[in-house]
């Protein structure tokens, strides 16, 4: 497998990451690369994350994120994962523009010497979450919707500020994070794995919870290792600077494969889809996890706290292509590739170790 790392400044000694949302998914495994690669990395997060300095700060209020920032007055790098999700688009996109907003002034405010911003965006800057048929591969230059939209909100607070400014800013565009982090709502991993236990329980088929269609198209990942690798890249080569860049796996599945995979690989049969909604019909299912962590002695007994049913109604009833152009970014120097099932199946067996999963 290419390391993909070949127009990297391998010096990082003068290095110093603030990670925001380093809590989530794509945070938490972004700061443990930056960590294993040398840098100096201070975590912004909603509680201390382990093994890192940590500024906890509302960035929805100013005054509170520019004081908690003047502990971060040398940072160089920030990589921009913090997010506030709402069902209002609106209100979603105002909140998190402000947020972006408030972090830059606080550093500014600081005299940081910040030189770049990795930002993350996702499918949905195409319009996916609209009900829209996005054209496939999606590219960077397509165009984008009527806001409002978190990432155009995002991105106009970056380009406001960067006009101004010594740094610059790249945005990624990741699809399906895979990770294994738990407390994250937009874990694939963590959905397949429950609702396969959670099948296993009652003694019945892993049935995909989608429809027939959903089960059928052409669909992506993201591996949470191989983003935060990309944003090392994105931080440090010279040619990313101002650019944004579709970034997954690399390759593609339909869910009749991997689903099969993964029962497969748990111990699972499988029988013909049901269409569930999941956020509704898991609601039940309390009680029954608990007996099941209490069996297995897992970290977690509370189901809902574990899994964002309502991410997964979102991917398993996706009835259109999802498909990412990854040439560009594999065209300014980012190469690496991993195959789907290999990543969802690690973080399957990695949420095991951690007794996330019996």
């Amino acid at each position: 497998m290419n390391d993909g790392h070949d127009d990297m400044t391998t010096q990082t000694t003068s290095k110093i990451a603030l990670v925001a949302g380093a809590g989530g998914i794509i945070g938490h495994a972004v700061a443990h690369e930056l960590k294993r690669q040398g840098w100096t990395v201070r975590a912004l997060a909603r509680r201390p994350l382990d093994g890192f300095p940590s500024i906890t700060a509302d960035l929805t209020d100013d005054a509170a994120t520019a004081a908690a920032l003047r502990e971060a007055a040398d940072t160089t790098h920030v990589f921009y994962a913090a997010l506030s999700p709402d069902p209002d688009l609106a209100t979603e996109a105002e909140r998190n523009g402000r947020m972006l907003g408030n972090l830059l002034d606080g550093l500014e405010a600081a005299g940081a010497p910040l030189q770049r911003v990795v930002i993350y965006q996702g499918f949905k800057i195409y319009g996916i979450h609209l009900g829209a048929k996005v054209r496939t591969p999606a590219r960077e230059s397509d165009p984008v919707h009527m806001p409002p939209n978190i990432y155009l909100a995002q991105e106009a607070q970056l380009k406001a500020r960067a006009a101004s400014s010594r740094w610059d800013y790249v945005a990624l565009r990741p699809d399906v994070v895979v990770g294994d982090i738990h407390g994250n709502p937009m874990n694939i991993a963590l959905v397949v794995g429950v609702f396969a236990e959670l099948s296993r329980a009652l003694g019945i088929p892993m049935r995909f919870p989608g429809t027939d269609k959903a089960y059928g198209q052409l669909v992506q990942f993201t591996d949470a290792g191989l983003l935060a690798r990309a944003s090392l890249w994105a931080a440090t080569s010279d040619k990313a600077a101002g650019e944004a860049f579709n970034v997954t796996n690399g390759d593609v599945f339909r869910w009749d494969r991997m689903w099969e995979d993964m029962a497969g690989h748990l111990g699972l049969q499988t029988a013909p889809p049901v269409p569930l909604t999941l956020a509704r019909h898991m609601a039940d299912k309390g009680p029954l996890w608990r007996d099941i962590a209490a069996k297995s002695g897992l970290v977690e007994p509370d189901l809902g706290k574990l899994v964002g049913w309502g991410f997964g109604d979102f991917i398993f009833h996706t009835e259109t292509d999802v498909i990412s152009d990854v040439n560009k970014i594999h065209r300014f120097g980012f190469t690496e590739r991993m195959d789907s099932s290999e990543s969802l199946i690690a973080a399957i067996d990695s949420l095991k170790r951690k007794r996330v999963l019996p």
